[in-house]
């Protein structure tokens, strides 16, 4: 079997390791790829968002399944190109990815179906923004409509800072992705991430796991990507699951059912608890980055064959089994992410850990450049270690980072401080 697996940072390497130990699998290959992909796919650089382009790769190399792994092709609608063709898509078509791709999308459909999230409006005028800012209390959360790599969100503590962000959004600072935005009650408790794979008939849970969004200790200062993970979450107990799937998810599948667009591949619930009540912050329409790359790790199935049970939709008939352990990724980032930041820098350490048991790492910002591994993005590494408690991965994960080595680089230092701050 011939897999293309779409894109190039950590969450792609980790799917590809997981793909590669497959029997099943006769050529992998990746597009674009990153250092790290280019040792255990063949990897190609092409535009991910040319359609075109990848659909003639797809007919050159007899491509099986194809996987998606970030979500602006998905919004672009590359799966339906894909699957029109004869080739089938690991991931949702345009308008299932609205749910993620629009905000406001997202909003309606929990008005619709009444599922639980904050209380919310959306603008495309200033001045009636800032009049509801005016009538509400603070702190208040604003969004950008659309896709701004995760760092579209901004939760004001004063309103002088939901004014001016709003007044930033609107003046271009998130391109067309803030031609709209949503302003958003601020939700307290403890945030969770909770992911199911859906064949468009059925689905199954996967597992749980808790980001690290913002770039300081203590989850202080601007928004990220993500800057660490680790998987399960135990904030997520068999009850709390329970309500996610029945209040949040079902309902959510059953609104795409009802749009005729039938939801395919992986759907993560952004949730904030308090309580042991569940509500939507978010969707996104693949898996989280870093939580794939502790959620990929722990799995024991082979992934080839739950891409299989998706395409032939019978995820009905098809178990999910787990490692009984826990899982931590650090992310190692070049100094000034989310902002401004260099790259071209020499990573030193790679070849002296890549074999320490344990321990794992998953490039994300990487090339390679005359036989060295260099920095190429905001987010660089993702440093993984795995112990049968929480406390005994993170010690392993930290010590790792300490061989790891280049000119300018940061790292949060209390990645799974929720779950053991008691």
């Amino acid at each position: 079997m011939n897999i293309l697996l779409i894109g190039g940072g950590g969450r792609e390497h980790s799917v590809a390791k997981s793909l590669s130990k497959s029997s099943k699998i006769t050529e992998l290959h990746c597009i674009p790829g990153n250092a790290g992909i280019e040792k255990i796919a063949k990897c190609h650089n092409y535009d991910i968002s040319n359609q075109q382009e990848i659909l003639d790769f797809c007919k050159n190399n007899n491509i099986d399944i194809v996987f998606v792994g970030p979500e602006i092709p998905l919004v672009e609608g590359l799966a339906n190109y894909l699957n029109s063709n004869g080739f089938f898509t690991f991931g949702p078509n345009q308008k299932a990815a609205q749910l993620e791709g629009s905000k406001s999308f997202t909003k309606n459909i929990c008005k619709e179906y009444n599922i639980p999230t904050a209380a919310y409006e959306t603008f495309s005028n200033l001045d009636k923004a800032i009049k509801y800012i005016d009538n509400h209390s603070i702190p208040l959360v604003i969004k950008a409509d659309g896709l701004a790599a995760g760092k579209g969100v901004i939760i004001a503590e004063t309103r002088e800072h939901a004014i001016n962000s709003v007044k930033e959004i609107f003046s271009g600072k998130f391109g067309s992705a803030g031609n709209e935005i949503v302003i958003e009650e601020f939700l307290e408790g403890e945030e969770a991430s909770f992911f199911v794979v859906s064949d468009g008939n059925s689905f199954i849970p996967l597992t749980s796991a808790q980001d690290h969004k913002r770039i300081g200790d203590g989850d202080t200062g601007l928004n990220t990507g993500g800057m660490g993970a680790y998987s399960p979450a135990p904030i997520m107990n068999s009850d709390l699951e329970e309500k996610t799937i029945n209040k949040i998810i079902k309902p959510t599948l059953k609104a795409m059912n009802d749009y005729g667009e039938p939801y395919i591949g992986i759907l993560y619930a952004g949730l904030m608890i308090k309580d042991n009540e569940p509500k939507l912050i978010e969707y996104n329409v693949r898996f989280g980055d870093p939580e794939c790359q502790v959620i990929i790790p722990r799995l024991e199935n082979d992934l080839v064959d739950l891409l299989i049970n998706v395409k032939e939709k019978n995820l009905d008939n098809y178990t999910l089994n787990w490692k009984d352990n826990f899982a931590i990724t650090i992310v190692l980032a070049a100094n000034g992410y989310p902002e401004s930041y260099q790259t071209g820098d020499e990573i030193e350490g790679l070849d002296q850990v890549a074999n320490m048991d344990n321990v794992e790492i998953f490039h994300a910002g990487t090339k390679m450049i005359e036989n060295k591994v260099v920095t190429s993005g905001g987010r660089v590494l993702n440093v993984n270690g795995y112990g049968e408690k929480l406390v005994d991965a993170k010690e392993k994960a930290y010590d790792l980072v300490k061989k790891i080595n280049w000119p300018d680089y940061y790292y949060r230092k209390d990645i799974g401080w929720r779950a053991l701050k008691d």
